[in-house]
């Protein structure tokens, strides 16, 4: 009988170590290592079957898992052909997977030894850009290889899923919290618990015990960098994440503008009084860029970001231009390193990406784990 051939035991076990290489999208481990992988058998018309056990029904990257698996089966197996079914996986094992996932993470908040980077973006006051700057350094990370996270605690001014085009609830596994996938960050936001428009209007231990499940109760992974959009000013909020992430950085924003220099002034003093290290400061808005013929326009003054720096004693990272590009990104829910890299926005904060300080807090005064041999 013509037609494709069946594969050999040899062939299916090729196979099945192809698939169980594969790395899924949203949990970044190996499918082996997940026990994603439910079968591998010959297909009803020659070539392999892949049967995959979903730990989510809901699985935001299906299609680009299930594109994966048949490349990496075929370039095992031969191109007899790879199908690619899918099941959910049993209960019991989803719980055995959070359990399992829980277990081998290394967790964020008041970890030494962890190589994650921490930001805390900040600003003095509102509508100076502060999201607009975290979105892009993370999407700009990512896209350039690394494991990035993106903690949005700005409860009241959540701007995170507009900023990179998503609006669902995170899944869940076994008690423990999915990361929103996009651009290749993991986000968590309140604005994924509220729907469009609808105020946020939970009070300060209901907000406090939400952020500390953010932090411990979702699964990020093994990040690289994880950068927390805070709320503007020094409020509760501020202090409560500053306390459950102790090895953050400050990473302040402002614009020229003398009123904003002025207010994030406060956030600086907070974080040296609080021990924390202060990673730079960022002027963002620094000149309006003409879409036509490029000139530059100071619309909100000059030197309000290089005076904070100077008077903070730490470096100004970046002088962030306003264009039409910037902007339409936002509306677009595609950061502008992505979607217009080119632009005079998306050149200089690709160079804020790459260039961001590591800065590691004083383990002065700090409680050390200590192991007995």
């Amino acid at each position: 009988m013509l037609g494709r051939r069946h594969p050999r035991s040899a062939d299916l076990d090729g196979a099945r170590a192809a698939a169980a290489a594969i790395i899924d999208p949203q949990l970044r481990r190996s499918l082996g290592e997940l026990g994603m992988i439910n079968d591998v058998r010959p297909g009803r018309r020659g070539g392999v079957t892949v049967e995959l056990a979903l730990a989510t029904a809901e699985h935001p990257q299906r299609d680009e898992l299930a594109a994966a698996v048949r490349a990496a089966v075929d370039a095992a197996a031969g191109p007899g052909g790879t199908t690619v079914d899918f099941v959910s996986m049993p209960a019991r094992r989803r719980i055995e997977l959070a359990e399992h996932l829980r277990a081998t993470t290394r967790p964020i908040t008041g970890s030494l030894g962890t190589t994650c980077r921490i930001y805390a973006v900040a600003s003095g006051k509102g509508g100076v850009g502060k999201s607009t700057v975290t979105a892009n350094v993370a999407a700009a990370l990512a896209a350039g290889g690394k494991r990035v996270g993106v903690l949005d605690a700005d409860v009241w001014g959540h701007s995170i899923p507009q900023l990179f085009g998503v609006h669902r609830n995170p899944l869940t596994l076994g008690g423990l919290m999915l990361p929103v996938p996009a651009h290749g960050v993991a986000l968590m936001s309140v604005g994924f618990f509220v729907g469009p428009g609808e105020p946020v209007v939970w009070r300060g231990p209901m907000l406090h015990k939400a952020l500390e499940q953010f932090l411990t109760d979702t699964y990020w992974g093994e990040l690289d960098a994880l950068l927390i959009d805070l709320p503007p000013g020094t409020g509760d909020i501020t202090l409560s994440l500053l306390e459950l992430v102790p090895d953050a950085a400050l990473l302040a924003v402002t614009t020229p503008a003398s009123t904003a220099h002025t207010v994030a002034e406060r956030v600086l003093t907070m974080a040296a009084r609080g021990g924390m290290p202060i990673a730079g400061v960022v002027e963002n808005m620094t000149a309006a860029v003409c879409a036509c013929c490029g000139e530059r326009t100071t619309v909100f003054g000059e030197g309000g970001g290089r005076r904070l720096a100077a008077q903070a004693g730490v470096p100004l990272l970046a002088q962030i231009p306003l264009d039409v590009e910037a902007r339409a990104a936002g509306d677009d829910g595609v950061p502008v390193v992505l979607r217009s890299p080119s632009s005079a926005s998306g050149l200089a904060l690709g160079r804020l990406a790459a260039g961001l300080p590591v800065v590691r807090r004083s383990l002065s005064g700090r409680a050390l784990p200590l192991s007995v041999v």
